[in-house]
Order: structure tokens, then sequence, then C-alpha cells
């Protein structure tokens, strides 16, 4: 694994005892009878699409593993059933994708599928999601689609990190320049879109050649000494970037010793998670960055959901992609136990529609109507010390986006 990350530990009898002792304290909407569920309910399977190898196998993990953070306390359930998480490989390509979308929904027959990290695998796989009818709730970001009638989002649409940093990143910079930088695939092309439009409709320049952002090879570029050479050149006053994993780790370690490592770096949170930071070291410390979840943030969901993460995987520090997934087996969870004794994938999906408003570790959030992502707020952070310990700070909040 190109990350350094400790490898997800088995389930022992005291992490069974933690799992069933949070289930009685935080499994409000989780009915169960004397054997952990209600009778005559019917095995709920839920399909998750992630990365299981490669440069994405950390971020990869993070979805599986809040997700199964969520059933382990609540005794393995969802809405009342028992509920079955069935983990199926992404890939890298479109068409490993799709084979493992068609086994999970005409195989193994599953009531709804998670999980992506890739937002091109959502539209390589929406036409089997509407034509099977089976809702999609993705935990990791999208491309804006036409047709979401089956499809919903518990992180986030790709542009908006970047949009919600342009207006800091211009009153920073003022009349400068900016750099922006990505990776070559769906999800980074949708990222420094939403950058770099809303950057230039405030009046900012790039300094990119051209005026578009510079892409490098996905899914890992080893060498970004020629795109820093042409930063230098540039005149660039500041640097914008969005990288993720294995490449946000090389990015920022490369930055910090080029001849740019002067000029401010402000990116996409995703850029320096607590994974990340770990292997960056001090390399990140400074950069401002922007995302819609940080685990110091007081609220009562989260000092839950960060007790309960720190109890299952000691060491691991929760981030957005853990959070989300988490908060994608809590919709499913409501619209399951909404949707009656055993429900189709339709009436779930008919079901996730009406829930409304939904309390998080992000804090309170809803489904926007039009596009079935989160309406939430967007925070400001940046990489400080806490002690010897580098950590995104939560500075202030940046915008609410969604709707």
């Amino acid at each position: 694994m190109s990350t350094s990350r400790p490898a997800r530990p088995a389930v022992s009898s005291a992490r069974r005892l933690v799992a069933a002792l949070l289930a009685g304290v935080l499994g409000a909407g989780a009915a169960a009878c004397d054997d952990g569920s209600e009778p005559g309910r019917q095995t709920i399977r839920i399909g998750m699409i992630t990365a299981l190898s490669g440069s994405l196998e950390a971020p990869g993990s993070e979805l599986r593993d809040g997700f199964q953070l969520y059933l382990d306390m609540r005794g393995g359930q969802l809405g009342g059933h028992p509920a079955e998480l069935i983990v199926a490989d992404e890939g890298y390509e479109r068409d490993v994708t799709v084979e493992s979308a068609t086994k999970l929904l005409e195989q193994d027959r599953v009531s709804a599928i998670t999980g992506i990290i890739n937002g091109g695998s959502v539209a390589a796989i929406l036409p089997l999601i509407n034509e099977n009818k089976v809702p999609l709730v993705g935990a990791l970001g999208r491309p804006a689609l036409t047709d979401v009638t089956y499809v919903w989002h518990t992180n986030l649409i790709s542009v908006e990190p970047g949009v919600a940093m342009a207006p800091f990143v211009k009153q920073e910079v003022g009349q400068g320049r900016v750099y922006a930088i990505g990776p070559d695939f769906q999800s980074g092309r949708d990222e420094l879109r939403g950058f770099v439009e809303t950057f230039t409709e405030l009046g900012g320049r790039l300094a990119n050649p051209g005026g578009e952002a510079v892409f490098s090879p996905f899914p890992v570029t080893e060498d970004f000494g020629p795109y820093l050479d042409e930063i230098a050149e540039s005149g660039a006053d500041a640097v914008y970037c969005f990288f993720d994993a294995q490449n946000a780790i090389t990015f920022v370690k490369q930055y910090a010793a080029s001849a740019v490592a002067d000029l401010p770096l402000y990116a996409a949170g995703f850029v320096t998670e607590p994974a990340s930071l770990v292997e960056q070291g001090d390399a990140a410390e400074g950069i401002y960055n922007g995302l819609n979840y940080s685990p110091d943030l007081d609220n009562a969901a989260n000092r839950e959901f960060v007790a309960a993460w720190n109890a299952a995987y000691p060491g691991r520090v929760p981030t957005s992609i853990v959070m989300a997934s988490y908060d994608a087996a809590a919709v499913l969870d409501r619209a399951i136990a909404a949707a009656g004794t055993n429900p189709s994938p339709e009436q779930i999906n008919t079901a996730i529609a009406g829930l409304g408003q939904l309390n998080s570790p992000r804090g309170p959030w809803q489904f926007a109507k039009t596009t079935h992502a989160p309406i939430q707020k967007w925070y400001l952070r940046q990489v400080r010390r806490d002690g010897r310990a580098l950590t995104n700070v939560v500075v202030s909040e940046l915008a609410t986006l969604g709707g």
C-alpha cells in the first residue's frame, strides 16, 4: 500500500464489547428484539464499491471502515434488519467498476450501493442504477448529473471544495496570480474547475499558461519536478491544488523542497487529511485548506462519532471520508426503518427522499432536492502543530453550499 496506515484490526472480543456498549447508548432508530433484530425481517444486503488496492487504497479503506463502524455501533443492523455489507473493487478503469456493480445488482441482489471514490465511476454505473431502480448512496464526490432519481451523496459535489476556497484565496492574494494544479481524472478535473471558475468570476487571475488548470497523470505521478519548474517560471504568487492519497503526499513534500517553497499553498481539504499528514510532516505545516468536516468540531454527534472511531481504530484519525460513509449508513438506517417491514430498493429510495434534516458529526445537513447532495457548511482549516503532531485546525466557516 502506498500510504502508511495501520491495517484494519480484527473484530476482537474487546471491540465487540465496545460495539455492544455503543449500540446501547447510541442505537436510537435501530429497533431490536432479544436476538438483535425484529421477527420476520429479512437481511438487507448493501453493496460497497471502493478501491481495494493501489494508490487509492487508503481512502478506499476509509469508506469501508466508516460504514462498518456505524453497523458495529448498532449491532449489525440497518432499520431493524440484519445487514450484510458486500465489498467490491472499484479499480481504476470503468470496466472494473461496471463489472462490480453488475455483480452486486444482479447476483447479490443488494438493496443499495454505497462507496465510490472516482466521480467518473458514478456516471459509469448510472445506467445500471436506473435500470435496477436501486439507490446509490455515495460517500465521496461526484460530478453534476442531469438524472439523480436514484443517486444520493452524503459527502459533496466534486466542484464544491474549490468553490468554497476560491473567495478566501482571492482575498489572500488580491491582484496576485494563482497557479492551479490537480490530477487528470474526473474528480480532479471537477475539483479544479470549481476553483478556477469561481476564482476568475471574482476577478482572480491564473498564472497557468493559457489561463487553464494543469493536470498531472493519474493514478500516480512520482515526479512533480517539471510542474514545479513551470510554476516557478510562471511568476505565480500562490498555488491552489487538489490531490488525494499518494499524490497528495508526493506533491506536498516535493513542493516544500522546490524553488517555489516560499509561495503560499492553498488546497482542497483532501490534500492534508490525516493519513497524508503523517508522511507529509513539516512540509504540510501552514497549508490553508477547505473541507466539510474536521474531527475537532464541537457537537454531540461528533463527540460520539470520534469516541467510537478511536475505540475501534486506535491511532487513526477520522476523516471526512470516514464521516460521510458513516453518514451513508445512517441515511440507509433511517430510510430502511421508514420504508416498511421488508422494503424493496425502490421503496428505500422513496424513503430517502423524505428524510429531512440529518444530525451528523459535521453538523446538521439535508439533501438538496435538485442535486441529492448535502446542503452543508464548509470550513477553512489550517495545518498546525498540536504538540508533536500536525492537525487540521478549523479557523472559520467558509460558506454554506448546496441546493
